[in-house]
């Protein structure tokens, strides 16, 4: 199982920078457009999978009450961008370090007042990484929708891990 997770949680790393690549390339008044989404922007678009991947770090982290690290943030798109990366990038080596039985291990926690969930940590990774796939495609849309030609395949099946 371990393998397993470690090749999404680098996946889900390969597949955010691709984006970043082609995002960083957009002028200021691109990344905050509204081209259709959940969210208004890629910028905001941005933080939500920075935010997500990040509460479910903290997470595993065996955080009680997580912070969201975009609640206060003021910095650019281009930051944004390199904290996301950032965010993933410490996902990625932490499933490398997690031993067996840590991926095996059950986390609480309360997403929503009044809601409790318990969810083995394996799971937990593949929520955070799944999460991001969809809003990654998402920014494949919005990157159409703004005329960006040149939207780079993140499937998994183009995705080569380091040996």
């Amino acid at each position: 199982m371990k393998e397993i997770l470690v090749r999404f949680a680098s996946y889900n790393h390969w597949a955010n920078q691709q984006l970043v690549a082609v995002m960083l390339k957009l002028n200021a008044e691109q990344v905050m457009q509204d081209p259709g989404g959940t969210f208004p922007s890629l910028f905001k678009t941005v933080c939500h999978l920075w935010q997500g991947e990040s509460i479910w770090y903290q997470r595993l982290q065996l955080t009680e009450q997580p912070v969201d690290p975009t609640a206060s943030f003021s910095g650019s798109f281009t930051e944004a961008c390199e904290a996301w990366l950032r965010q993933s990038l410490r996902l990625q080596e932490w499933v490398k370090q997690a031993t067996e039985a840590r991926l095996n291990h059950t986390i609480a926690f309360a997403p929503r007042k009044g809601e409790q969930v318990k969810l083995p940590v394996r799971d937990a990774v593949m929520d955070s990484c799944n999460h991001s796939t969809f809003y990654r495609g998402q920014l494949v849309r919005m990157l159409q929708q703004l005329g960006v030609k040149r939207v780079p395949a993140t499937d998994y099946h183009r995705f080569k891990p380091k040996k």
